[in-house]
């Protein structure tokens, strides 16, 4: 592929004049730019549906999510990594980002840190990475050699390895054990691949991420269950949460959120009526799943119907 340049780093002719439209145009056009990468994200379900299936197993087994990434690509995937644990309780040590360029990449650029093949190679080394854990490289134009090398680092482990990228054929997904292709072409700026590429990633993180907390047990109903009530408006989700789950009133759901520090699956149980060591039992033999633990303690008729 060398010589020639990535779909990404084309230019559309419908933006050749651009700079001469007045704001209104500019922004109408900027939108539905955004509209149409979001739309082409459908083709890649099947891929991503493969993925999330095959890393399940691996992380239910204790293994880590773990990001690779560079500049735009790379801080993506930190946000979306940074609130796993608020939102779903995942272990802090069972997340981690490889980042070109270090911690120092996440807000300023490290220049020439993606083309360092022996520091990503560390960074997997560093983590001594299993074939337990789920390795997620993302990049734009899919030839980014830091996150390319972490993925087949972390493929030789055994680990399952997930590449997303905007461009067909590219290193990054012949790397990578699941190829989730998002072909976004040419930016409204050429070269900007936070806008369409970068909205298509974000939305693939979105769904991914989501997709495998849930499918660890961490949403029940549609509902964040395992979320961390660290301030007053999560606290009240809280509460919210328990009684639309159980049909309790706000005063049962508290007291019950009070005795279990915050944790609303036990807090469910225990508003149902459940003592609050046979709750904390139920979801250890349940293995963390609130539906689970309905079913072993016969509240699942219950359940449902509230």
């Amino acid at each position: 592929m060398t010589g020639v340049l990535p779909a990404t780093e084309g230019v559309d002719p419908a933006f050749e004049e651009f700079d001469t439209w007045p704001v209104a145009t500019q922004l109408n056009a900027l939108w539905q730019s955004q509209l149409a990468a979001a739309a082409v994200v459908s083709a890649a379900l099947p891929a991503l549906s493969r993925a999330v299936e095959n890393a399940l197993p691996r992380l239910r087994a204790g293994g880590r999510l773990i990001y690779a990434g560079a500049g735009s690509s790379g801080r993506l995937a930190a946000q979306d990594g940074a609130e796993l644990e608020p939102t779903y309780n995942w272990p802090a040590e069972r997340m981690h980002v490889l980042i070109a360029g270090g911690p120092e990449a996440l807000l300023n650029a490290v220049e020439n840190a993606e083309d360092n093949v022996a520091a990503a190679q560390d960074a997997v080394q560093g983590l001594n990475i299993t074939s337990n854990d789920v390795l997620v490289g993302i990049a734009a134009s899919g030839r980014t050699p830091y996150t390319v090398a972490c993925v087949e680092a972390a493929r030789a482990t055994g680990a399952v390895t997930i590449g997303i990228a905007n461009v067909a054929g590219t290193p990054l997904l012949l790397a990578a054990e699941h190829a989730v292709l998002v072909e976004t072409g040419a930016e409204p700026i050429a070269g900007s691949t936070r806008m369409k590429a970068g909205t298509s990633q974000k939305i693939v993180l979105n769904l991914l991420s989501t997709s495998l907390m849930t499918g660890m047990g961490r949403v029940y109903k549609a509902r964040m269950v395992d979320m961390r009530s660290r301030n007053a408006k999560l606290r009240e989700r809280a509460v919210r949460m328990v009684c639309s789950l159980t049909g309790c009133d706000a005063e049962i759901a508290r007291i019950a959120l009070e005795q279990t520090e915050g944790h609303v699956k036990t807090a469910v149980l225990m508003a149902m009526g459940v003592s609050k060591t046979d709750a904390v039992a139920a979801l250890f033999r349940a293995e963390d799943n609130l539906r689970r633990a309905f079913n072993e303690l016969g509240l699942a008729r219950l359940a449902r119907a509230t």
